[in-house]
This record gives structure tokens, sequence and C-alpha cells, in this order.
């Protein structure tokens, strides 16, 4: 409990006075997963963790209407990540992660959702309010997690997902620096990518992606001279009936890994298919990685030139931004909101990604905690840390900071409630107010 305040407080204490108090009920009562109990409602969720009736209203205030930003959060978790000695970034080959990925927040019922998200199970999109979650990978006390970097909201004239990835992979390529590279899935396109001007990247590829050689074939004599490139099929797929046979692979690799061989082919210098080969046209290399383990290769695909282990171990590197949404969603409990007002909808959202990564970090650096006799070798999980904080409320006593205290508002002499709402009654007699 005391590591957790220390952590909070460490990210809290210079916001301003009073609002950084009520931002630490805010969080504790989502570290705790007091959401889950109340079913994502947020007064019972404040309210379950001992606060009284006026903390409860200066904590919704806090989160409303409060001065802070959650870029500015994000920057000082991040450094105060960064600054543990035990905290180490991945590096494959000089080059380190940066992952990138989607995450939706269903309001099925909220009027006038800013944007809409394909579900699966009802086969169509919903209303929901989504996010660009963008993290470096790294790993602390031999756990590996994603550090969020930003939190992309939709445009707000244009809330398409389309528009919102061209703005996360544009605003990634601001901050890239020379040894990172860019991990994204297959909802993202090679094409993407180069219009954002991402020049080290690696994306995983749809089963039936082509690219042509960035040469001209040798012209035949026969017809019209050839204006692209020879065309690579990397994978055998069936189309109508017949088998479209794979491209032999320029390159094979092959090695064993925890008992099990993989092997990797690969194609070299290749471009897009309506791309005519020039020597100013942005080439990648595709890697299809065979692994027992997988019923489908993988095919991915990276400009830069690099061992097909290290593409592998890359791209492995993209799940830990899932863990993001996942200990927001089902560790914390806030896959269910009830919450309205325009602002409100995107920051609580945005508190509950970074109370989730928060809740993986101190699930990291605290020993395992078995979930009860049976769990005879624990695991460091968000959920078993979260279970330590359930129903427990805040703590009374506290180390806290001088910052990090109630404001001190003298505000006995104004009126409350409905009497200080500003009327033409009230407003031609004052007096009638107070009296």
């Amino acid at each position: 409990m005391n590591h957790t305040i220390a952590v909070l407080n460490e990210l809290l204490v210079g916001l301003p006075i009073g609002t950084n108090l009520a931002m630490l009920h805010v969080f504790w009562a989502l570290l705790s997963g007091q959401l889950l109990p109340s079913r994502g409602a947020l007064f019972p969720a404040l309210k379950a963790i001992g606060l009284e009736d006026e903390a409860v209203r200066r904590a919704w205030t806090a989160i409303s209407k409060g001065v802070w930003q959650t870029a500015l959060l994000l920057e000082l978790w991040r450094r105060h990540v960064e600054s543990l000695p035990a905290w180490k970034r991945h590096e494959y080959e000089g080059y380190k992660p940066v992952v990138a990925d989607v995450t939706a927040f269903w309001r099925p019922t909220l009027k006038n959702c800013p944007s809409q998200h394909y579900h699966p199970a009802a086969g169509r999109a919903l209303p929901a309010v989504i996010f660009g979650v963008v993290g470096k990978v790294g790993e602390i006390n031999g756990q590996r997690i994603a550090l969020p970097q930003a939190f992309e909201r939709v445009h707000p004239t244009d809330p398409r997902e389309a528009r919102l990835w061209r703005s996360i992979l544009k605003n990634i390529n601001k901050t890239l620096c020379e040894d990172e590279i860019v991990v994204v899935d297959a909802g993202v396109k090679v094409r993407d990518l180069h219009k954002a001007g991402v020049k080290q990247y690696v994306v995983r590829l749809a089963n039936n992606f082509t690219a042509r050689r960035n040469v001209l074939p040798e012209y035949g004599r026969v017809g019209r001279p050839p204006v692209y490139g020879e065309l690579v099929r990397p994978l055998t797929r069936m189309y109508k009936g017949k088998s479209l046979i794979a491209t032999m692979p320029d390159e094979t690799h092959s090695w064993v890994e925890d008992g099990r061989s993989l092997r990797a082919e690969l194609w070299r210098n290749l471009v897009l298919p309506d791309c005519a080969p020039t020597l100013h046209n942005q080439t990648f290399d595709v890697y299809a990685i065979y692994d027992p383990s997988f019923d489908t290769p993988w095919l991915l695909a990276a400009p830069v030139v690099l061992q097909p282990i290290s593409v592998r171990n890359i791209y492995k590197d993209r799940w830990p931004v899932e863990q993001i949404p996942l200990s927001a969603k089902q560790m914390i409990g806030s896959q269910r909101q009830f919450v309205h007002a325009e602002e409100t909808i995107q920051r609580l959202p945005e508190l509950a990604l970074l109370a989730g990564s928060i809740l993986s970090f101190l699930a990291a650096t605290m020993p395992a905690t078995p979930t009860g006799f049976w769990d005879r070798k624990p695991k460091r999980t968000p959920g078993r840390f979260r279970r330590i904080l359930a129903g427990q409320a805040f703590p009374k006593v506290a180390n806290l900071s001088g910052r990090l205290r109630k404001k001190n508002s003298v505000t006995a002499h104004l009126p409350k409630g409905c009497l200080a709402r500003t009327t033409k009654k009230n407003a031609a007699n004052p007096s009638a107010v107070l009296s």
C-alpha cells in the first residue's frame, strides 16, 4: 500500500493543490478495482474507498473540470519509470521498438458518440470512444511491459479510424529517433506508413499480400515492354478454385528456439504493386516466418535489413501494448462507463488506460502474491496485485508531501447548491439568497 501511494504521489504532486489529492482518490479507486463491483459507476466506486461525500464530489469535479492534461501525466509517468535503474528498454540490432495500437470503449447508448469501432460479435461498427495507444517496450524485473507514450483521440471533425491512424503515424514520425522502429499490426498498411513518412517499421501483412521487384524484367522482344517489376507472392493461396503458387524466396534462414525449428523465407528490395521501378522508391523486405506453434506463417515487412530472428522478436514486442487496455478494461473494470459530458467521455478512458499501465508496473515491481493456497506458483500479474488493493479503504494517514492536500479555500460565506444559481430574482435581490 505504501509503495502504491509513493508512486501515485510521484505522479500527481505537480498538479494544482486540491486537484492532486482528488486525482489521488480517483487513481486509488481505479487501481483497487472498485469499478468492478459498481459495474462502471464512478460515484459508488469513489464512495467504496471510504471517502466522504464532499471528497467524492471533489474527485468527480477533478475528472470533469480539473486543470490537467493527460499528456502531462503520461510525460511524468514516463520520466518516473525511465529513471528507475531496473527499467531496461528492449533493443534488437540497434533498434528499439515503438508500438502502436487502437482500442475502443464501447458506448452503444451514448448520444452523439464521437466515433465508431467494429465489433466482431455484432458484425458491424458500434458507437465507441476509440483511442490510439503508443508506447515504448522494455522490461522491469524481467517482466515485459509497454510504457505508454501517448493516447491519441479521434479528430473532432473526422472521427474515422483511418483518420486516427494517420494522426498516430504522423505524430510518431515527428518524435521517432534514429534508433527506434515502429511496430504495428495488420490493420495498418505499408502504404499508410510510407505516406506518413515512417522509414523504420515492422508491420504484419495480409496472407494475400503481393509486391513487385524494384527492377524491370528482361524484355522478351514480344508485345509491350514491361512497365512494372516482377510480381512477388510470398504465400501460396487459393483463388476461384485455383492454386496460386508462391514466388521462390531470395534467401532462406532456419534456427532452433526452445526446441522448435523455425524457418524464414525472405524477399528483398520490393515495392508496392502499383509502383514502377525507380531509384527513388521506398523499398522494403518481406519475411515469411514459419513457426510450428502457429498454423499460419507470420508475414512481416521491414524497410531496414535485419536478421529474421530480430524481425520476429521485434514484432513479438508489439503484444505488450495490448496489455494496457486489457488491464484498464478487464482488471480495473472500466469497460462500462456512465459519463456523458463531451470532455469527460474522453478523460475517464484515458485515466483508465494510464491506471492500467500503472497497475502492470506495480505488479512487476512488487513480490508475487498468491491468490490462495491453490496458487502454488504465483506470477506478478495486474489481477493479483489488484486483489491486494481491493477492499482496502483509502489510507487515512499516508506519507503525502506538503502539496498533496486539500485546498484551504474559505467558501462558507458563499451560497451552495441550487441557491448558488444565478436567476433574475436572485440577481435583483441578493439578500434573499442568503436569508
